[in-house]
């Protein structure tokens, strides 16, 4: 079929094949939205999985959501060994802009961009000469003795009361989005933890809903002991077959195309049903179709290029950033588990390797560090990229 036409590439489609069976959490924002609006209480929210669920395509949805209603939104996705002060001065900005054109007095929009400043510039080492400070591009002078104490912890609290008084005034509130939420830094993480409570205990209408790996929960409970009770955690998994089916055929139908039902069996054999995979197949599968009809023989004869994509773009690019050391703890995990998607004993693994467990804390550690690993309980290890063990036996 058309290659121009195929709903499965990068961008094409009105609705994201990712989207497919997230009503739950669609319509669980859509509460929370309501009911801060109205001022009562509400826990922010993270979303938490294995890489490819569509975590970040759904973030980017409950920002439209929060958009849609006249909320201030802004987006950062965190970054290992990177502050949050800065990205999270820009996805503020954003959001306030978004309030500034409803708001009636221009000069309280301005005291809070002020104060916005204030913290954003303390983003600059106090050493940093003159023409090495980085600026925010806040055009109004910035505020002093307000969020510029240097303490992210004082900061961050200061700033966001002042951002969702900024949305009280019109109505609304304000959502921050936060991706790959596991790389915030352990002193960022705190503040962020202190500023929801001291929001939750005020019910000032700023939420934030965080997204990131299965051990956000274990990062943020090591951080504040009452974590728990500051967000609702959501975790975010595979399709089932009726909505890895309705990924597969919604995009197909718009394009007044048509797929068989052995087609639709194949296509959930090969993609296990994690979004990212269904969208991959899907498109090699529409490009490998003579007919307006995608058979089984189309799905099966598109998998060696699907596959040969994720091995260079979704596997290979991950693989590429660990080390000779690392690569041998990840190879002895998918040889332990044969290549499927469970976790594996610590203990197990260095039996395999005939190394002491603590010889290879080391690799562990910069493995979970660099998003390839995470441990779901004590004593277990498992990859974050489903099909990551099968990828990696495949390997010489």
């Amino acid at each position: 079929m058309d290659p121009v036409r195929n709903p499965f590439a990068p961008g094409a489609g009105q609705r994201p094949p990712e989207l497919a069976g997230r009503t739950r959490e669609l319509d669980a924002f859509e509460v929370v939205l309501e009911r801060v609006s109205r001022g009562r209480p509400e826990r922010s929210l993270v979303l938490t999985g294995l890489r490819g669920v569509g975590k970040t395509v759904l973030l980017g949805e409950l920002r439209s959501m929060a958009v849609r209603r006249g909320w201030g939104a802004g987006k950062v996705e965190a970054r290992p060994e990177a502050g949050l002060r800065r990205p999270l001065s820009a996805a503020l900005h954003r959001a306030i802009r978004d309030l500034a054109v409803r708001h009636r007095a221009p000069d309280r929009v301005e005291e809070v961009l002020a104060v916005l400043k204030a913290f954003a510039l303390k983003a600059n080492p106090n050493d940093a000469k003159p023409r090495d400070r980085w600026q925010p591009g806040i055009d109004v002078p910035a505020a002093v003795g307000r969020a510029d104490s240097g303490d992210i912890e004082i900061d961050l609290v200061e700033l966001f009361t002042e951002v969702a008084d900024l949305a009280a005034d019109v109505g609304t509130g304000i959502a921050l989005l936060l991706d790959e939420m596991q790389d915030v830094q352990a002193e960022d993480v705190s503040a962020l933890c202190a500023a929801c409570h001291e929001l939750s205990q005020s019910g000032a209408p700023l939420v934030v809903v965080g997204a990131g790996l299965p051990h956000v929960p274990a990062v943020l409970s090591a951080s504040k002991s009452y974590s728990e009770r500051l967000f609702r955690y959501v975790r975010i998994d595979r399709l089932d077959r009726s909505d890895a089916d309705r990924a597969v055929v919604a995009p197909i139908e718009r394009e007044e195309a048509e797929i068989t039902p052995a087609a639709l069996d194949e296509l959930f054999t090969v993609s296990g049903g994690y979004p990212y995979f269904v969208q991959a197949y899907g498109k090699a599968a529409w490009d490998a179709a003579v007919r307006t009809e995608i058979a089984e023989e189309d799905v099966r004869l598109a998998a060696p290029e699907a596959e040969s994509e994720l091995a260079v773009g979704f596997f290979g690019s991950r693989y590429e950033r660990a080390t000779p050391a690392e690569r041998e703890y990840l190879r002895a995990m998918a040889e332990l588990v044969e290549g499927k998607d469970e976790p594996a004993p610590t203990a197990k693994i260095a039996e395999y390797l005939e190394r002491r467990p603590s010889s290879l804390s080391p690799a562990r550690d910069a493995l979970i560090k660099k998003g390839l690993v995470y441990s779901g309980e004590r004593g277990q290890i498992a990859f974050t990229v489903p099909h990551f063990g099968r990828y990696l036996l495949t390997q010489d």
